[in-house]
């Protein structure tokens, strides 16, 4: 018994001599780990840097040709009230206007316009069935031209000619049509939309294994759409309302 009770006593002094020495052990090790620490951040550092590549600069680019030998007038609508148009003639069109003016007048005579057609709602405009136009004079060095119109959802047309002093108007160039757009909230209505929440149970069904033309008939069904109508808009049935 008084064995065991000397054991117990050695260990407990041997225990509170840990606990008490414990802290200055650890205050001893901690600078060598700092050390260690700062040694591997230097290794990690000192990675080689290459120098990039030299970058050599492309020659130079020429610009792209102001001519391309071709007869074209293009028509551009800018926004509601404006247009651009742009144009080129080439020299055999050139060469078969100063053949049809032959007799009639020199071409010195003659002044460059651009003849602005309002065609809206005119089917197979010849030129002379506009609902009204407009000449505007420029210059023969010009190929191009900006043209205030002031007229929303119109469609218009443009050519390029010549005005005799006569007044007799030759047509070198006839531009595409162009229709400028609104200016005003759409007056389409569309208020029959479907729900959310029936879209997103649908397409449950469909990840689901529902086919394609299962699905397209439920919606349609939900939708009370009438066949060949992709969106609820206003239907002939009910114009006679």
């Amino acid at each position: 018994m008084p064995v065991v009770l000397w054991a117990i006593a050695i260990g407990l002094i041997f225990l509170a001599v840990a606990v008490f020495l414990w802290p200055r052990i650890r205050a001893q090790a901690k600078p060598g780990l700092k050390q260690s620490r700062r040694h591997d951040f230097g290794m990690e550092a000192a990675e080689e840097i290459s120098i990039p590549a030299y970058y050599k600069t492309p020659e130079h680019i020429p610009d792209p040709p102001s001519k391309y030998g071709q007869d074209r007038l293009v028509l551009l609508a800018r926004n509601p009230n404006w247009l651009y148009a742009y144009w080129e003639v080439s020299a055999a069109r050139q060469e078969n206007i100063l053949q049809e003016l032959d007799g009639l007048s020199p071409w010195e005579e003659s002044r460059p316009v651009l003849r602005l057609y309002d065609v809206t709602g005119v089917e197979g405009f010849n030129g002379s069935n506009a609902n009204s136009f407009v000449d505007i004079p420029i210059q023969d060095c010009t190929d191009n031209w900006n043209i205030k119109v002031g007229q929303p959802n119109c469609t218009f047309c443009l050519d390029l000619g010549r005005v005799l002093p006569g007044g007799r108007f030759i047509t070198v160039l006839r531009s595409n049509f162009v229709a400028t757009p609104r200016a005003t909230i759409s007056d389409r209505i569309d208020e029959e939309w479907m729900w959310l929440d029936g879209i997103y149970r649908s397409f449950t069904r469909y990840q689901s294994g529902l086919s394609s033309p299962t699905l397209i008939e439920e919606i349609r069904g939900r939708m009370d759409l009438p066949q060949g109508i992709s969106s609820p808009t206003l239907s002939e049935s009910r114009k006679g309302d």
